[in-house]
């Protein structure tokens, strides 16, 4: 177990200056991975799944304290929903990995079932393992804890997810892409439609009086829905982007995507347990009236100077051009970004729309400008770089070590990390050069006149290099980048064919004024460090 009282990573992080420099964080750091599924356990806290984080957390409904069940790194990956038996076992559905797993009270992990594409919704019920897979045609099954092949209740399930057997015995479930509520027998037998016309549902769960409470994860509502009837209530109305429930007693707890937990009171007010953050964040962009703006996967924001994180995009919300990664300013309110979907958009927030580019690369990471607007963004998956100028995509390098940053400094000159190979390359006429080398693992990249910027996120430091002189220096060390201290970073898979691997970067950004933003994703943060 790891320390109850910290946040995102359970660790302070004591970042070192160079000499005339000041660290700001400009969010603080967050206190969760994102927020997914949520249970109440046998000990009154709340139990929270964290996809981005592949953590699960338990948190006490009075104090706020978290402790960390089970940390990145260790056997589950990319939990989306929880479910407890009677003997304390955790059961989490790994979205990711396309797999359920269960969690013993003395720690031991194991695999229950391994062939769930997009598993995603789980319930326990008098002895019976329920498991769902959210996408387009997806099963709703009963899983045989012994590992053997489950018993199919419904399959061709229109994104089925977070589900509840009710009073009656029967299962019911939101039906996302149909956006309505189903119940079926679980002993089998043909579904039926309990409530339509709703705000996307994501969950089911079910109060003492035996009514419906669901998320609404397009529309931020919570409702309450009679079975009987499928009449609707709002108990509360907020932010899109809602997940999950749980109830503590009488006391209704929901879950935001973005890493919130609120209370639901009785008169409709919310009562904040877990305030929202980053769940990475890892592109970073700054544009020439010092607009910053965030990548943060499913979530993009914009951080106006002295101001506080704006959402501008989000899953289901209209333009939003896909899972983001890597961004550049590409002109004023326009922004260029790489999605998980394999995909380079341009994306205009304030006008809710987006442009496709190209599509169809591995893991396009870091993305940057040359003169003239010509795109340049690293491909991970293939190793190359790649251009795209007025609709046509060139290959400006290839066989390199896993690339993830891109710069470009004067004459057009192209910089590039190789985060599998620990050196910096320049590019120039097909080839690639080594300038500088003996680094660990080397993400973000920017250039600000004769000066490289580089976060190398396996020592977790700052550096700089002269390209003239060809001089470096560390300007920070010990930042919180990559992963949290003593974890190591799970890289994502995909999600079914609704997403690409969700792959993460360090990024890096520098204002006119020679301030350097990072994506501090080991806590959740931005950090700004200046010159003084």
């Amino acid at each position: 177990m790891m320390s109850p009282n910290a946040g995102h990573f359970r660790a302070e992080i004591d970042t070192r200056l160079a000499e005339g420099w000041a660290l700001e964080r400009l969010t603080q750091p967050s206190r969760l991975f994102g927020a997914n599924g949520i249970r109440t356990g046998a000990d009154g806290r709340i139990y929270v799944a964290q996809v981005a984080g592949s953590q699960v957390s338990a948190i006490d409904v009075d104090t706020g304290e978290i402790e960390t069940i089970s940390p990145m790194g260790a056997g589950i990956i990319g939990p989306d929903d929880l479910a407890f038996d009677e003997d304390g076992n955790l059961y989490a559905t790994e979205i990711t990995e396309g797999r359920v797993s269960v969690l013993q009270p003395n720690g031991e992990y194991r695999v229950v079932y391994g062939d769930m594409p997009c598993a995603n919704p789980i319930t326990m019920h008098q002895g019976h393992l329920y498991a769902g897979e959210c996408r387009p045609d997806g099963r709703i099954v009963e899983l045989n804890l012994d590992g053997s092949a489950p018993r199919v209740i419904l399959d061709k399930v229109p994104m089925p997810n977070a589900f509840e057997v009710g009073p009656d015995g029967k299962l019911y479930f939101p039906v996302m892409a149909a956006n309505e509520i189903w119940r079926v027998d679980p002993k089998g037998g043909s579904p039926e439609v309990v409530a339509t016309e709703l705000g996307v549902p994501d969950s089911v769960k079910f109060d003492s009086k035996g009514y419906i409470v669901s998320t609404q994860v397009a529309s931020g509502q919570v409702l309450r829905i009679d079975p009987d009837t499928g009449e609707k209530t709002v108990l509360a109305q907020l932010a899109p982007g809602l997940d999950n429930c749980t109830f503590v007693g009488d006391r209704l707890f929901v879950s935001s995507i973005t890493g919130q937990i609120n209370e639901i009171l009785a008169s409709g007010q919310v009562r904040s347990l877990v305030p929202e953050g980053f769940q990475w964040p890892m592109g970073v962009a700054i544009d020439d009236d010092g607009v910053l703006f965030v990548a943060d996967g499913g979530f993009d924001y914009i951080l106006q100077p002295g101001g506080k994180p704006r959402l501008v995009g989000m899953l289901f919300s209209p333009g939003f051009p896909g899972f983001t990664r890597g961004v550049v300013a590409a002109g004023p309110g326009e922004w260029v970004v790489t999605t998980a979907n394999g995909d380079v958009a341009r994306f205009w927030p304030d006008r809710q729309e987006s442009e496709i580019l190209a599509s169809g690369f591995n893991r396009a990471m870091d993305v940057t400008l040359a003169p003239g607007g010509t795109i340049i963004f690293a491909e991970y998956g293939t190793g190359r770089v790649l251009s795209i100028d007025s609709g046509n995509v060139a290959e400006l390098a290839d066989g390199l070590d896993r690339p993830v940053g891109v710069a470009v400094g004067s004459g057009g000159i192209c910089y590039v990390s190789e985060s599998g190979g620990g050196r910096i390359v320049r590019l120039a006429g097909g080839r690639s050069e080594t300038i500088v080398d003996g680094l660990q693992q080397p993400e973000g990249l920017a250039v600000n006149g004769d000066t490289l910027y580089v976060i190398d996120v396996g020592t977790r430091e700052l550096i700089t290099c002269d390209l003239g002189r060809g001089s470096r220096s560390t300007i920070a060390s010990n930042l919180p980048v990559g992963a949290p201290p003593g974890l190591a970073r799970v890289q994502l898979g995909a999600v079914g064919n609704l997403s690409g691997p969700m792959n993460s970067f360090t990024g890096i950004a520098i204002g006119s004024d020679g301030c350097v933003y990072i994506s501090g994703d080991a806590e959740g943060s931005v950090l700004a460090l200046r010159p003084e």
